[in-house]
């Protein structure tokens, strides 16, 4: 088990402990694949962490954009956190019902908007679920709270960027999904896409980085999953995955390491996968 970072990650131990002190803010962040068969508002619905309240990444998002679930503006964004009751001085602890999963986006996305004291649940409401610890399936009280939002724009990388990226070599970018999609082995569960990777990039599955129970394995197995990988962690990195949500597991791991200088390419390959023009690679990095 990680040790407990209220930065990063966090414990079902440590939740418990905190539950409920007063400037704690707990949200249900589960997503699913189309194809999973699950809702992520009812399950939140029937049973959720006490006090919880439901973050939902595709609303919380760019509708302007065809993309999936892309970075929202500064204001949709304080407008959306402070109907929910989270804003300025709150820990905030981020969940999901898979276990590590959609959690590690939304907490890139408030570190993006600036906000640093937020942490992923580690092994999120399967862990605490099997530990009998207590559930609800009350809407949560909620009460207005100012958020102040400083956008951190160094942490997000645009198609223009990423290309650039590839060609030049100045970044290591990193593809979080699966290896047969990064090989072009296998359809993209997306219609539409091409199948392959970014050329130049190196493929560390976000599986990998996790314990079957869904917890982060210890910064000493992280650090050797990515150098196994190719990756060169003392350059900056680029992370992209299907579309933005598991690059964001890249990015957390990262930063248990210490490793700050990450982006997450938003449009990842729901973007790249589209255009024609841009080159792809397939096999092995």
């Amino acid at each position: 088990m990680a040790s407990d970072d209220p930065k990063t990650l966090v414990s079902t131990a440590w939740l418990a402990d905190h539950l409920k002190d007063p400037d704690l803010r707990v949200l249900d962040a589960s997503w699913f694949m189309p194809d999973a068969g699950r809702d992520a508002k009812a399950e939140y619905s029937a049973a959720h962490i006490p006090g919880a309240r439901f973050f939902d990444i595709d609303d919380v998002s760019d509708h302007r954009s065809e993309l999936p679930h892309k970075v929202p503006s500064v204001e949709k964004f304080m407008s959306r956190m402070r109907k929910m009751g989270v804003g300025d001085g709150h820990q905030i602890v981020v969940y999901d019902g898979s276990g590590l999963f959609s959690a590690a986006r939304v907490w890139w996305l408030f570190r993006l908007m600036g906000k640093t004291d937020i942490a992923v649940l580690d092994g999120g409401l399967p862990k605490w679920q099997a530990e009998g610890r207590p559930l609800e399936d009350l809407p949560p009280t909620v009460r207005d709270r100012h958020m102040t939002v400083s956008r951190q724009n160094q942490m997000v990388k645009d198609v223009t960027q990423v290309a650039s990226a590839s060609k030049l070599g100045d970044y290591v970018i990193v593809d979080a999904r699966a290896p047969e999609r990064f090989k072009g082995e296998t359809p993209e569960p997306r219609e539409g896409l091409r199948s392959g990777h970014i050329p130049n990039s190196r493929n560390v599955f976000y599986k990998d980085l996790l314990n079957p129970d869904g917890t982060m394995k210890s910064n000493e197995v992280l650090a050797e999953v990515f150098r196994k990988a190719g990756v060169d962690l003392a350059k900056p990195a680029i992370l992209s995955c299907g579309s933005g949500v598991t690059a964001a597991i890249l990015a957390l791991a990262m930063e248990r390491l210490g490793k700050t200088d990450h982006a997450v390419y938003d449009g990842s390959w729901s973007e790249w996968g589209t255009f024609d023009d841009l080159p792809i690679a397939t096999g092995d990095a």
